[in-house]
């Protein structure tokens, strides 16, 4: 996954940069994060930063942000925008910070893109201080192990496959192909538990009302939940 990563990095850039491709993010994955993130503290990472929109999302808001991507283009695209963030070359599961280095790590859309992420999300536990949080996005495992039989919003949803079982979850996007990999609930919150992080909050986010409402179809997404967030906390008080 991290070299089909590194091969759409370009394209995956001018996704996300161009208003309207990935209309999702911004009506419905972007607010369940907001709702989730603690206030800014002394150090945040953008676990997984891609080309970048993530940690300017979240200097908006306050945080003081670094990132780390494994992807070299990534890194480049993030630290030549017009509003650059300091990011670093880094393997999620092998990453450059002492221990308890960050209060909060976020990871937004790309367990599910991470080759060993149970290794991963212990890297995360590892920088974070006691008392630090995770939060994390990925597409809810449900989604990913099925698809809609149409377009509309009543149409049927079929588990292709098997729900419990790891496999393959690339998809053809707009001119460009998600490299991911299906699993399901079960191998997240093991990973959480390896790593020594409770879980303090779980949603299943579906399409808002307002969403819904102005398109139809997007009302099968209020059936089925089309993203899984989670918070999690480094238990003890630094």
């Amino acid at each position: 996954m991290r070299d089909g990563w590194e091969a759409e990095a370009g394209k995956w850039a001018e996704f996300t940069r161009t208003p309207g491709h990935y209309s999702s993010h911004d009506s419905i994955d972007l607010p369940a994060l907001r709702d989730l993130l603690p206030e800014p503290g002394n150090r945040t990472l953008d676990l997984g930063c891609g080309e970048g929109r993530l940690s300017r999302f979240l200097r908006s808001l306050g945080h003081r942000v670094a990132g780390a991507d494994a992807s070299p283009t990534m890194v480049r695209l993030a630290v030549g925008h017009e509003n650059p963030e300091p990011a670093v070359l880094a393997d999620a599961a092998a990453l450059p910070f002492r221990d308890a280095a960050f209060d909060l790590v976020v990871a937004y859309m790309c367990l599910h893109d991470m080759d060993r992420m149970p290794q991963a999300v212990a890297g995360a536990g590892r920088v974070l201080e006691r008392g630090g949080r995770l939060c994390a996005s990925i597409p809810h495992p449900v989604n990913s192990a099925g698809s809609f039989q149409g377009r509309d919003g009543d149409a049927p949803f079929l588990i292709e496959g098997s729900y419990l079982d790891t496999g393959p979850a690339d998809w053809g996007g707009i001119q460009m192909t998600f490299h991911s990999e299906h699993r399901p609930v079960e191998a997240y919150s093991r990973a959480l538990e390896t790593a020594g992080l409770l879980i303090e909050a779980i949603r299943e986010t579906r399409a808002p009302d307002a969403v819904a409402a102005a398109s139809p179809g997007k009302r099968r997404w209020q059936r089925i939940p089309l993203f899984l967030h989670l918070r999690a906390v480094k238990p003890g008080v630094q």
